[in-house]
């Protein structure tokens, strides 16, 4: 679908602040207490519609103008800075098996509230329908991470692989933030959702597969596996959706051509 250049633009933008906000430490372990653990972080109060209660879109010169903005193109990048800062208090966490549940968790809550947003914006009925079984499959893994989260606060130190696993998570975020931003910004709603979730879901997996390398705690790594098998269903079937609405853009166009030529030959006729 086409991308206008602005929106082009502001999306390079957002994404930029938010992949160069990854590479910041999350936490200085130098500075932790050996002796404390960090408590579990269970569930987040959804910040209210207001937009004094929203997080900042990014931070300095790379702010994006949010008056510049659709609605749809606000809810999404409001949703997807909240997904983002979440995933990477998890990411910042030492313990493999913690970091990924409040990693997956903030991304989880981002799956949810981009589907929402469809519902809000979207017409199309098969997208429609994929974005209730998101919030309906997603709201259940929500519930095991939470509960599971409650009981298993990070390790005060850094494990052997916490550093390799740090690494590997930040580099899933390169894929989840770039292409991720310039699908929401497609400018018809179905599609922005279609292009959005795609990437999205692309990371999960990844992250469940980051999880397999380095996660111990067997209820975790059923998790992820679970994922991987649901989500990779659901990426087909979104692939499979984009290029039939592409196939289904490009011979409208071609007939519209068409048309438009055999006018123009009809009107040379005549004349």
């Amino acid at each position: 679908m086409f991308v206008s250049h602005r929106w082009i633009l502001l999306a390079t933008s957002v994404s930029t602040a938010l992949i160069l906000s990854a590479c910041k430490p999350t936490k200085d372990n130098d500075d932790t207490d050996p002796n404390a653990t960090t408590p579990p972080v269970t569930d987040i109060v959804d910040a209210p519609n207001d937009v004094d209660a929203d997080n900042d879109l990014v931070a300095g010169e790379n702010s994006a103008d949010e008056s510049q903005m659709t609605d749809i193109l606000r809810d999404y990048t409001r949703s997807m800075t909240r997904m983002h800062d979440e995933m990477m208090i998890g990411m910042g966490y030492n313990d493999p098996d913690t970091a990924f549940a409040k990693a997956m968790l903030g991304h989880h809550r981002g799956a949810v509230e981009m589907a929402k947003i469809q519902l809000k914006y979207g017409t199309d009925e098969e997208m429609r329908q994929l974005a209730q079984e998101i919030i309906a499959a997603q709201q259940v893994e929500i519930d095991i991470l939470n509960k599971w989260l409650a009981s298993h606060p990070d390790t005060a130190k850094p494990k052997p692989n916490t550093e390799a696993m740090q690494q590997a998570y930040a580099r899933s975020m390169d894929v989840l933030n770039g292409e991720m931003v310039l699908g929401i910004a497609d400018p018809v709603p179905d599609m922005a959702f279609a292009r959005g979730m795609l990437p999205h879901h692309i990371g999960a997996v990844e992250m469940a597969n980051i999880q397999l390398t380095y996660g111990t705690d067997e209820e975790m790594r059923q998790l992820a596996q679970d994922i991987i098998d649901g989500q990779q269903m659901e990426i087909a079937r979104m692939q499979q959706w984009i290029a039939d609405a592409n196939t289904d853009n490009k011979a409208k166009e071609a007939q519209g051509t068409s048309e438009a030529d055999n006018h123009q030959q009809s009107e040379q006729a005549a004349s």
